[in-house]
C-alpha cells in the first residue's frame, strides 16, 4: 500500500492537480533548501561562537534558544492569521523579508562581537523561517493529490536536507579556515551573501503567480466532518512527537562537532565536514524514504525509523571512538524522514481546519530551544556523550505515537 496521507478529506476538484503543481512546487521547494541552508550554518556557528567569543556549550546554545523558540512565538500570533487572511503569497514575503533583515544584521554584529546581538538577528531570521514553514509545508500537503501528501512533502523536504549539507560544507572551508578561525570576519560576508539570495527569491515570488487555496476550499467536499482540533488525539499526538522529534535532532546535530571532539576528532573544522558528510546522509535517506512511501504505511516507517534513532542514540552514549561516530552519523539517515511524516500524519482529516493545524505542527520546531539547553548543561559539567541520554528520550516517544496514536492509512 502507498505511504501517502490524509486521503479523502481534500477536494481535488477546486484544488490544482497534476501538471499545474509543477511549478508552484519547484518554487515552494526552492524554500526548502533555503531554510535548510540556514539550518545548517547554525549548528557550525555554535562551535565558532564557542571559540571565538569564549562561550560555554550552555551559553552557546542561545542560538538554538533563539531559532527554534521562534518557532514557539511566531506562528500563532503571526504566521497563522496571516496565511488565513491573506494567503499563502503574502505569507511567503513576509517570510523572505524577515530572513533578510536577519542575515543583513549579521554584519554589524560580527563586526562588534556582540553574542546578544547574534541571538537577535537569529531570532529575526527564524520568524522568517516559521512563516516560510507554516505557509510552505501546508501548501504543499494541500497542493495536488491527496493520495500523494506525504510522498509529495518528503520529496520536497529532501531539499532541505540538500541545503542543510552545504551549510557546513562552506562553513567549514571559511570558519574554521587558518585565516578566520579566531574572528568572525567570514560571518559578515557569508550572511551578506545569504541576504543577497534571498533577495533574488523574494523578487522571483513576487512575480510569481500561485495558485491560492482557501480553507473552504480544502473542506468544500470533504467526506469526514471538520472536527475541533482538541477532539483529534492523533492530532494533539503529533503535535507532541513533532516536538519532541525535532529537540532530538536539533540537540544531536547542536552538539555534533563536540561529540566528534570528545571520540577522538581534535580539528574543528574535519569536525564540521564530518557533519556535513553526516547531513548527506540525511539527505539521502530522505529521498530513500519517499521512494518507500509508495509500498509502506507513512506510520510504519515512522516507527521502523524511530526504533533505529532510539537504539543509535543510546549508542553514543556507550560507544567511543570510531563506533560513536559511525552511531551518530548513521543517526542521521534515520532521522531524514521523520519531520514531513510526523507533520502529514498529524494533519490527516482535518479538514477545514488543515491550515491552523498546520501552524501548531510547525510550532513543534520549538521544541529546539528546550533539550539543548538541558544536553548543554550535562556536557558542560560531564561529557557529551552522557548529554546524548537527553535526544535518546525525544525518539523514544516518536515510537510510540507511530504504533498507538497515529492513524492508518485507509484503503484505496
Amino acid at each position: 500500500m502507498a505511504g501517502g496521507i490524509i486521503p479523502d478529506n481534500i477536494s481535488t476538484s477546486s484544488i490544482p492537480t497534476g501538471k499545474k503543481t509543477i511549478f508552484p512546487l519547484t518554487l515552494i521547494t526552492l524554500l526548502f533548501f533555503l531554510w535548510g541552508f540556514a539550518y545548517g550554518l547554525l549548528d557550525v556557528l555554535n562551535k565558532h561562537f564557542q571559540n571565538v567569543l569564549d562561550l560555554s556549550k550552555l551559553e552557546s546554545t542561545g542560538l538554538q534558544v533563539a531559532y527554534f523558540g521562534a518557532y514557539i512565538v511566531f506562528p500563532p500570533m503571526v504566521g497563522t492569521p496571516i496565511i488565513r487572511r491573506f494567503g499563502y503569497k503574502v505569507s511567503i514575503m513576509l517570510g523572505l523579508g524577515l530572513y533578510i533583515i536577519g542575515a543583513v544584521g549579521f554584519w554589524p554584529c560580527a563586526q562588534f562581537e556582540t553574542f546578544g546581538g547574534f541571538v537577535a538577528c537569529t531570532f529575526v531570521i527564524a520568524c522568517g523561517l516559521s512563516n516560510l514553514e507554516v505557509a510552505a509545508n501546508t501548501y504543499v500537503v494541500i497542493l495536488g493529490s491527496p493520495k500523494t501528501a506525504s510522498l509529495r512533502l518528503n520529496f520536497s523536504q529532501s531539499f532541505n536536507g540538500l541545503g542543510s549539507f552545504v551549510g557546513p560544507l562552506i562553513a567549514s572551508n571559511f570558519f574554521f579556515s587558518s585565516g578566520n578561525k579566531d574572528n568572525l570576519d567570514s560571518v559578515k560576508y557569508i550572511y551578506l551573501g545569504i541576504a543577497c539570495g534571498v533577495f533574488l527569491v523574494a523578487i522571483g515570488f513576487f512575480f510569481a503567480k500561485l495558485p491560492e487555496i482557501t480553507d473552504d476550499m480544502v473542506s468544500e467536499e470533504s467526506n469526514i466532518p471538520t472536527k475541533p482540533l482538541l477532539k483529534q488525539p492523533h492530532f494533539l499526538g503529533g503535535v507532541l512527537a513533532q516536538w519532541l522529534y525535532v529537540a532530538s535532532q536539533v540537540t544531536v546535530a547542536t552538539f555534533f562537532i563536540n561529540l566528534a571532539n570528545e571520540n577522538g576528532v581534535k580539528s574543528d573544522s574535519k569536525a564540521s565536514q564530518l557533519l556535513s558528510y553526516a547531513l548527506l546522509l540525511f539527505t539521502a535517506g530522505r529521498f530513500f524514504a519517499t521512494f518507500l512511501m509508495k509500498y509502506v504505511q507513512a506510520r510504519h516507517i515512522v516507527g521502523v525509523y524511530s526504533t533505529v534513532c532510539c537504539i543509535l542514540c543510546a549508542l553514543t552514549v556507550i560507544l567511543h571512538g570510531i563506533g560513536g561516530l559511525i552511531s551518530v552519523m548513521t543517526l542521521f539517515f534515520f532521522e531524514s524522514c521523520l519531520y514531513p511524516t510526523i507533520f502529514t500524519l498529524a494533519l490527516q482529516d482535518l479538514g477545514g481546519n488543515t491550515k491552523r493545524g498546520g501552524a501548531f505542527v510547525v510550532m513543534g520546531v520549538g521544541g529546539g530551544a528546550i533539550f539543548p539547553p538541558i544536553e548543554g548543561v550535562i556536557a558542560d559539567r560531564a561529557s557529551t556523550r552522557i548529554g546524548q541520554i537527553v535526544p535518546t528520550i525525544g525518539f523514544a516517544y516518536v515510537i510510540l505515537y507511530a504504533f498507538l496514536l497515529a492513524k492508518a492509512q485507509k484503503p484505496k
